[in-house]
């Protein structure tokens, strides 16, 4: 029985050493804090602040909960074990496993350290050169980050889309949200490249494709972005509705270029001016982040002009003909079952990036 509660003190003093790197404690706080908010009648007269709370609670929840819990469990084994006899080795040995494993899994939280980590997510996805493919990759991208999403039981939201001509997307813009959704996502900033034979070519050759997908966190508070009003240019133009063209146009589409940086944002999914406006508010303060995070810029004021990342060299390789490999170009991560990654399969991927750029491999010791 002494190794095992050797063991046992060992766990606990692992996962107290955990909860305090990850300030859980504060986490706990902060919570509090947004509850009490939450329990005001008052927050309900302004339904879009008490919708961030309620997103917030329930982000911090999924944080602190598991933790405190794994802390409670091993507790109360350590407990267990000061009463318990010989007879109960087996019992204890199995519980002390799953124990182990669920820290190995908590254990990647650790790897969430950015200050935007744990904010919700927007990705955008725009096909590159190459007409119809290009469209149809981008599309496959599309439906390979919902399927990671819906697995991931991340909520997604739809913010615009434009579909290609003859076959897939010429863009769309997506929110996620969930725990550590940025600091999930983030891994997929880039250019993503496909080499298949193409379903859209008579000889049936073999097609290089590209597509930019660009993620963002998302920055619904616009206190948390400084932004002066003398920087905008503000365009209100026709959007077009369903029937046609001249069917159902009002002047509600909205454009917003941000003249220190050039950075351009239009949107005309709702039919409301006012809502188009907060939402591509919403998408410029995101932007400026990822750009003021590139340029390793101490405030949005510092932002320089045509530095971003966009369209650089492609961060994934994805090919699909003559044999099946998908390759991450910088932690040279890879995986043969293209169909599974095109299907959702992405968090290996994503593990396998955070840890690199961390530098510290903490999942894998």
């Amino acid at each position: 029985m002494q190794p095992l509660k050797k063991r046992a003190g060992t766990l606990r003093d692992d996962i107290a050493t955990y909860i305090a790197q990850l300030q859980i404690e504060a986490l706990v706080q902060e919570r509090t804090a947004v509850d009490r908010q939450l329990a005001d009648p008052n927050v309900w007269a302004n339904p879009s602040r008490a919708q961030l709370l309620s997103k917030k609670s329930a982000q911090l929840t999924a944080q602190i909960d598991p933790w405190l819990m794994l802390r409670t469990q091993v507790n109360d084994i350590i407990e267990l074990m000061e009463i318990g006899d010989e007879s109960m080795v087996a019992e204890f040995t199995g519980q002390l496993d799953a124990f182990d494993a669920e820290l190995a899994r908590r254990r990647q939280d650790l790897l969430y350290a950015g200050e935007y980590d744990n904010h919700a997510a927007i990705i955008k996805i725009s096909a590159g050169a190459g007409g119809t493919d290009a469209q149809d990759w981008a599309s496959m991208l599309e439906r390979m980050y919902l399927r990671w999403a819906e697995k991931r039981t991340m909520h997604t939201d739809l913010i615009e889309r434009s579909a290609g001509e003859e076959a897939g997307i010429k863009s769309a813009t997506y929110s996620m949200s969930g725990v550590h959704a940025y600091g999930r996502l983030r891994s997929e900033h880039g250019v993503h490249r496909l080499v298949r034979l193409s379903p859209f070519n008579a000889d049936n050759l073999r097609q290089t494709s590209f597509a930019l997908v660009e993620v963002m966190p998302e920055i619904s508070a616009p206190d948390e972005v400084d932004i002066d009003d003398k920087d905008l240019k503000i365009d209100v133009y026709r959007s077009g509705g369903k029937g046609g063209q001249s069917v159902n146009t009002t002047d509600s589409a909205v454009r917003i270029t941000h003249i220190p940086t050039g950075i351009v944002v239009a949107i005309q999914n709702e039919r409301s001016q006012l809502q188009n406006k907060e939402t591509a508010l919403k998408i410029l303060r995101s932007k400026l982040v990822q750009l003021q995070m590139e340029q390793h810029a101490e405030s949005v004021a510092d932002l320089r002009t045509g530095e971003s990342a966009s369209w650089g060299a492609q961060i994934r390789n994805y090919v699909l003909h003559p044999y099946t490999l998908v390759k991450d170009t910088r932690t040279k991560h890879e995986d043969h079952d293209a169909a599974g990654v095109l299907d959702g399969k992405l968090d290996d991927f994503m593990t396998s990036y955070l840890e690199w750029d961390s530098g510290q491999g903490i999942v894998a010791q």
